[in-house]
């Protein structure tokens, strides 16, 4: 399993053999639409959800603009609480770190609270090459985990997965990882959430250093903030004596009171619920005598891309987001494809836009993500945060036609065209010729509306990957030019 999802075929060819299997799609299709529909009900009951929606917007771009103010002040509020601050530049850094964190334990097993930048960085794969064996405890995350898979959806990690898979998954694997699944286990949710209490419970009674992530950090008090459903992350943060806490920078709020707008669109847009089954807040440290939490907390605060893309004016609005997954249930492309086919650990419409931005698009799986969508704007209008991911679409599909200028590690290079793109950009260069010159555009008009009798109905060459699936667009009689001057500007009806 690799956590970073490199050597990934292009979003094209993986989404081709996806779209073949029949299992995947109706596993998709019947939890997207459950999903969709629940999400649908619950924001319906908020009056003022888009003025929520809008609260969030500016607070998240507020942050982004002075984030290097707020990072300082979050620093010292956690130093304050008894708490200590790393900083991580990129994976490995971080990486390095947390292996170093829990070496100087002397422990060699962790449990883990569901993190999506952990998975980011590989963090499990990093661990185990130490000896140190990480223990996931999301349910979804588990089934991950033990069938040597990898996360498909934000929310639901095992979207993919159906309840007999699950089953022998759990039957399989279990013993291997702990405690076996019972003999006769059978594929009802209650028995397999059942066996997978029953498999974690020895691995929370057991830890002395768990990790986490965090959905928050409140600048102004250091506070970290993890919202879930299932009682797990609320384990992994109260029982361990070391907690070890990996967060992308962007997930920092200036107040205590930016916190009740989030708390309010988060759950609606991801779950589904109106809040959270849990919520686990926690600032600093705590005395083990007296209180619940960790007698030694370390903040592992990751950049790993995130100030490049915080240098570009479009595409940083992707560092708004909130991890919700209502872009993924309302994607016709994601729905069909999967999860698996985006190659990160950010699938859909937002790892579309965040992935190529974190990691470059370099790479022929990055340089494929600003086409994974058709550009419907389902994603722009559920999102809780209002990010408008067509539009960066757009702006990612310039800079993998076209290069430019762009931010890496903190240095503006210039970027080279892609390759693959050369038909495309003479293509737009003819249009834009043609559009600056009247008369030859006026030319060009009437010789294709004068020999449409015998215009192809799909394109040659390269073309028929467009032309294959749609219709090409007739040419009218005449051109618009011509008509209108034939009927004098359209006045008195051309008589």
């Amino acid at each position: 399993m690799s956590g970073t999802f490199v050597g990934m075929p292009a979003f094209p060819k993986a989404a081709h053999e996806a779209v073949h299997d029949a299992t995947l799609r109706g596993n998709l299709r019947h939890a997207t639409h459950t999903i969709r529909a629940k999400r649908a009900k619950a924001v319906a009951e908020v009056s003022d959800w888009a003025a929520l929606r809008e609260a969030g917007k500016r607070i998240k771009d507020h942050t982004l603009r002075h984030l290097d103010r707020y990072l300082v002040q979050l620093e010292e509020s956690v130093t304050a609480a008894g708490g200590t601050v790393h900083w991580a530049a990129d994976a490995d850094e971080a990486n390095r770190i947390v292996a170093d964190l829990v070496k100087a334990t002397g422990e060699t097993e962790v449990v883990k609270v569901k993190s999506m930048a952990t998975q980011e960085i590989g963090l499990n794969e990093a661990l185990e090459a130490e000896g140190i064996r990480a223990y996931e405890t999301d349910l979804a995350e588990l089934i991950v985990q033990l069938g040597k898979d990898r996360p498909s959806h934000i929310l639901v990690p095992a979207i993919h997965r159906n309840r007999g898979e699950i089953r022998d998954i759990f039957a399989r694997e279990m013993g291997q990882w702990g405690r076996p699944a019972p003999d006769g286990l059978t594929d009802k949710p209650a028995e397999l959430a059942e066996a997978a209490r029953l498999h974690l419970r020895e691995k929370f009674l057991r830890a002395k250093v768990g990790i986490s992530g965090a959905n928050f950090m409140v600048a102004e008090t250091g506070t970290l903030v993890v919202v879930e459903s299932e009682g797990n992350g609320r384990m992994c943060l109260t029982l361990p004596e070391t907690l070890i806490s990996v967060v992308g920078i962007e997930k920092t709020v200036p107040t205590w009171r930016d916190l009740e707008v989030f708390l309010q669109t988060l759950p609606r847009s991801s779950t589904a619920e109106r809040m959270n089954p849990y919520t686990s807040m926690w600032t600093g440290t705590t005395d083990f005598a007296t209180a619940d939490g960790p007698r030694t907390f370390h903040l592992v605060l990751l950049d790993n891309g995130r100030t490049d893309t915080l240098a570009d004016e479009v595409g940083r609005q992707a560092l708004r987001c909130i991890r919700c997954s209502a872009c993924l249930n309302v994607c016709p492309v994601y729905e069909r494809a999967g999860g698996h086919a985006y190659g990160s650990v950010y699938p859909g419409p937002i790892g579309a836009i965040l992935s190529p931005q974190l990691r470059g698009t370099a790479s022929e799986i990055d340089a494929s993500l600003p086409y994974a969508s058709s550009l419907c704007g389902a994603c722009y209008e559920v999102c809780p945060v209002a990010i408008d991911i067509p539009e960066v679409l757009v702006h990612l599909r310039e800079r993998v036609v076209e290069g430019g200028q762009v931010t890496q590690a903190g240095n503006k290079v210039v970027l080279r065209p892609a390759k693959g793109h050369a038909a495309e950009r003479a293509a737009m260069r003819a249009a834009r010729w043609a559009f600056t010159h009247p008369g030859a555009l006026r030319t060009g008009q009437r010789l294709a509306s004068r020999t449409r009798r015998f215009h192809p109905r799909t394109l040659p060459g390269p073309g028929r990957a467009w032309s294959g699936s749609r219709d090409l667009p007739p040419v009218p009689a005449e051109p618009f030019r011509d008509w209108w001057q034939r009927t004098r500007g359209g006045k008195d009806g051309g008589k």
